[in-house]
Parts: structure tokens; C-alpha cells; sequence
């Protein structure tokens, strides 16, 4: 965990972390993480830790906002990098697909990640702040029974938004893909190996509403190609539908829960959303108006107040 791991400082508007190193999860694979002290609030001391999980094809770099938001609230923050992007170990030749063995092996980085926060002695009450796959993830965690005192989820990967008609076909080619040896090809309508951001115009973007936050992801993945990330792989794909379907039958976790969604939500399945969200007794769920999958890269104004609203949701369970 000592081993420091580089950090684009440069392509981010935001403090850098204190520090980013490497940890290792028990196979082996190399995961970055890097943590954000909270700041203290005159007499008050920092307040607990955010564990804050990414999405799919997402960095730590582009979480650096959150982060110092966060410690504007008195939170310390860590971040990871997930198995098969950021500056994560690759797994699999092509390093633009974004694969995954089985869906439940970032289970296995989320405890190198609460090992690190323990040695390193991160203040505690602990939190979840997740974004979508990081969301799904998240999930799992809590319900299998992460010491998490609340979690907050943005645009949570519950459900792909996949067209009725076209989720049948998308069952059958992960299934004979993972089955015959072609669980490493680039699933169907999907960037396949080019970046969502870099071929996606700003105008038909499904993530933000705010140009300049668009153009700066742009910018940071032009500066740093190594953190581009292309399509997921069949066998991404079929594992993250098969988790998604065995979390629908879990019941809510007896923790309260924040989760903020936006109303023109396109990228997750939103019903799921919704129906999960109905049946979680301590929670609070927001949507914005007109808003799109990803609320914590909006502009400035927008960000705080999901933040705000977060921190107000973790300060009440403690």
C-alpha cells in the first residue's frame, strides 16, 4: 500500500489527492486509490470518510471535484480506480475493452480498498457515495453487509437501459459469447474500442447538461489516453445484467440511503430505480429536472447542491 501511484494533477481543476498509491486485490490485480483529508470545521473535528466508487469507465482523476467537496463538508475521501480501467491493471489484451471475469470480483476490490482505509486509519463513521457501476457494486456490498453507516448512489447501475425487445438478444449473446470463448468481444451497439466522451458531440451527450464539464472530461482523456476505456465485453455485459437481476430480489438494506437521479436518465434502467428506491424504507430520492446520468459532473451550482444534499444525508445517520 506504501507503493505511490501517479496522479494527473495537471488535468484536473481541483486540489490533488494527499496522496495515490497501489493496492492489490487478493488475485493479484493492481488497484489505484487516492484520498482527499477532509478539512476540519473550526473546533469540529473531520467528520467520517467517503468511500466514493466510480463508474464504468471512469477515473479518480475526474472524481477530484467531489472529493474537495466533500472536504469543504469536513469528509475525508477515497477513490478507486476498479480492475480493468483507470490506471488499474488491464485484463485483457485489448486495453481499450472494458472487461471483468465475473461481476462479483470488484467485490474483491472493494475490501483492498476498506483494508487501505483501515491502515490508514481513515476517520470513521464510513460512507458510500456511488455512481453507476460503482452503484451496483455498492449495492452488493451493503446488502452482503458492509459496515457502511448511510450510502448515497447517483444514476445507480440497477438495470442497463436496454429497449424491451432488445434485452432478450442481449442475454443470448453474452451467454453463447462467455460460453464459447468470445466473452472478450466488444458487446454490440456499444463505442466498441473508442471512448463514449471522445466520439460522443457534446450535443447528443447522455451524461451532462453543462458544456464546459463535458469538454473537460474530453480534455483529460486527450491529455491522458491511458485512462480512455472503449465498450464493455460480452461477458461485462452478461454478468453486469445477471447481478443487476439477483439485487432486484434482495430487499433494501436497513441503512439510510440518499440516491439522486436525473430525469432524462438514459443510460440506467430508471424503473429499477424506482421500484428499489419505493421499497427502501430510510431513504430519500431525488430527481432532478432535465437531468442526465451523470449529476456530480454538471455545472458547479448543480454539483454543490447534490453534494449538499449528500453530506446533509450522512451528517443526519451519524
Amino acid at each position: 500500500m506504501s507503493d505511490p501511484a501517479p496522479y494527473f494533477a495537471e488535468i484536473t481543476d481541483a486540489p490533488a489527492p494527499e496522496r495515490a498509491f497501489w493496492v492489490w486485490a487478493k488475485d493479484g490485480v493492481r488497484l489505484r486509490l487516492g484520498v482527499w483529508p477532509g478539512e476540519a470545521q473550526g473546533e469540529r473535528p473531520v467528520r467520517g470518510t467517503v468511500f466514493v466508487l466510480p463508474g464504468r469507465t471512469e477515473y479518480i482523476e475526474k472524481y477530484s471535484t467531489v472529493a474537495d467537496d466533500l472536504s469543504r463538508h469536513g469528509l475525508t475521501a477515497i477513490a478507486i480506480d476498479w480492475r480493468g480501467q483507470g490506471l488499474a491493471d488491464r485484463l485483457a489484451e485489448d486495453p481499450m475493452l472494458g472487461h471483468v471475469g465475473q461481476f462479483a470480483d470488484y467485490q474483491m476490490d472493494m475490501i483492498a480498498m476498506a483494508e487501505a482505509a483501515r491502515d490508514l486509519a481513515l476517520p470513521k463513521p464510513w460512507f458510500l457515495l456511488a455512481h453507476s457501476m460503482g452503484g451496483c457494486i455498492a449495492l452488493r456490498a451493503v446488502t452482503d453487509g458492509a459496515p457502511f453507516a448511510a450510502v448515497a448512489f447517483s444514476g445507480p447501475m440497477w438495470g442497463i437501459s436496454i429497449p424491451a425487445w432488445k434485452r432478450p438478444f442481449a442475454w443470448i449473446l453474452s451467454m453463447i459469447g462467455t460460453q464459447f470463448g468470445f466473452g472478450k468481444r466488444y458487446a454490440p451497439s456499444t463505442t466498441g474500442a473508442k471512448s463514449y466522451i471522445l466520439s460522443e458531440p457534446f450535443s447528443s451527450n447522455a451524461l451532462t447538461r453543462d458544456a464546459p464539464s463535458y469538454q473537460l472530461m474530453r480534455d483529460q482523456l486527450t491529455a491522458r489516453p491511458e485512462l480512455q476505456l472503449g465498450g464493455p465485453s460480452l461477458q461485462w455485459l452478461g454478468g453486469a445484467l445477471a447481478e443487476a437481476r439477483m439485487l432486484a430480489r434482495r430487499p433494501a438494506p436497513d441503512i439510510p440511503c440518499i440516491t439522486i437521479m436525473g430525469s432524462s436518465e438514459a443510460v440506467v434502467d430508471s424503473a429499477r430505480i424506482r421500484d428499489r428506491m419505493a421499497q427502501w424504507s430510510r431513504s430519500v430520492f431525488y430527481v432532478e429536472p432535465s437531468g442526465r446520468h451523470e449529476l456530480l459532473m454538471e455545472d458547479l451550482a448543480t454539483r454543490r447542491r447534490m453534494v449538499d444534499m449528500i453530506a446533509r444525508t450522512f451528517f443526519e445517520s451519524a
